[in-house]
């Protein structure tokens, strides 16, 4: 495959992560990428690709959120002929394609977990069948997986295996939002716009101004790199940068604004009980666990953060995801699970 994009940015996490794909290309350990949608997963895994040894070789990419369930089976192991209705010749699975090289996991998080097992087992043994097959081929694959997923919470949720997990999670990369590293705002403009202006017939991008760059740094992204992007491509056709700015939608808050308030969190939250143990009664010696009092203190804290947080956006739970820096899933799953319950009228 070509070159993909390089990655652009100067901010202490980019430069974290470039340094982490340096340590790492080379030693073909499972990796899993994380982040919100948009921040450049896949650019992440074409450059650990570019920079290993089985650069040249495959690089297979597959979408699990993009395929029901049958489907992406049949396209993770590929199949007989005759295996079922359909089935009219054999096909290869992207496992055997991708021998020697990449097999790249997008939206691992969205994978039905019946197909977790049977990924658990390739892992384990180096071996698959395809379906309709009685016998099991070598795989010689580096697996890299990427997700917009918290997997922790999936774990509690029961809707992904731990142990496909700490298989999976040898070396994690996390890719802040762009929110979060807003210094690289110019940097990715710069090579967005050159880029651009070779593909679409040379026009130009109009450099924008210190006021459009604040503007743009105060914004929050939830797009993140993608958004940004398509909001070039929109310059470039419009020859603006005002109108655009002046239809950003601020409800979210600015970048600023989410740090801030996320601060504030740290230093406001009322405690109304410091004890560790659950109902302020400490277990008897025979009872007594480390791992218990942990999650109870864990709870505690989460359920006074979450209930601040809450209060202080009237209830609004999308608002009150972004503050924490949470999935509007999550919040949700902890509302229900710490029992926290909206003021009554």
């Amino acid at each position: 495959m070509q070159n993909g994009p390089p990655i652009i940015g100067v901010s202490p996490a980019i430069v974290r992560v470039s340094d982490l794909i340096n340590h790492v290309a080379d030693t073909g350990l499972n990796i899993v990428i994380s982040g919100e949608t948009g921040v450049g997963k896949e650019v992440i895994a074409q450059n650990l690709y570019q920079k290993s040894p089985r650069k040249g070789k495959p690089f297979v990419k597959v979408n699990c959120a993009a395929l029901p369930e049958g489907l992406l089976e049949s396209e993770l192991y590929g199949y007989e002929r005759g295996a079922f209705t359909g089935a009219e010749q054999k096909k290869r699975g992207k496992f055997e394609l991708a021998n020697g090289g990449v097999l790249f996991l997008d939206e691992i998080g969205d994978m039905p977990i019946l197909l977790q097992s049977k990924l658990l087992h390739v892992l384990q043994s180096g071996e698959f069948a395809p379906l309709g097959s009685e016998k099991e081929f070598k795989t010689d694959t580096w697996l890299i997986a990427a997700t917009n997923h918290n997997l922790e919470d999936e774990i509690k949720k029961q809707k992904f295996r731990e142990d496909l997990y700490y298989r999976l999670n040898i070396i994690k990369i996390y890719i802040p939002p762009l929110r979060e590293r807003t210094e690289d705002i110019p940097h990715l403009i710069n090579y967005y716009s050159q880029l651009y202006t070779s593909q679409f017939n040379n026009r130009s991008i109009l450099q924008p101004s210190s006021r459009i760059l604040q503007k743009l740094s105060e914004y929050y992204w939830p797009g993140n790199v993608r958004e940004l992007q398509n909001v070039l491509k929109r310059v470039l056709v419009l020859g603006s940068w005002d109108d655009i700015i002046d239809g950003f939608d601020y409800g979210y808050g600015s970048s600023n604004d989410v740090r801030q308030k996320s601060e504030q969190v740290q230093t406001q939250i009322p405690s109304s009980n410091n004890s560790i143990f659950k109902n302020g009664q400490a277990p008897d010696l025979e009872s007594f666990s480390l791992k218990e009092i942990k999650k109870n203190a864990l709870d505690k804290v989460e359920k006074e953060a979450i209930s601040y947080i809450l209060e202080k956006t009237g209830w609004n739970r999308s608002r009150a995801s972004k503050i924490l820096k949470i999935s509007y899933k999550t919040l949700l799953y902890k509302i229900s699970e710490l029992g926290i319950l909206p003021p009554t009228t």
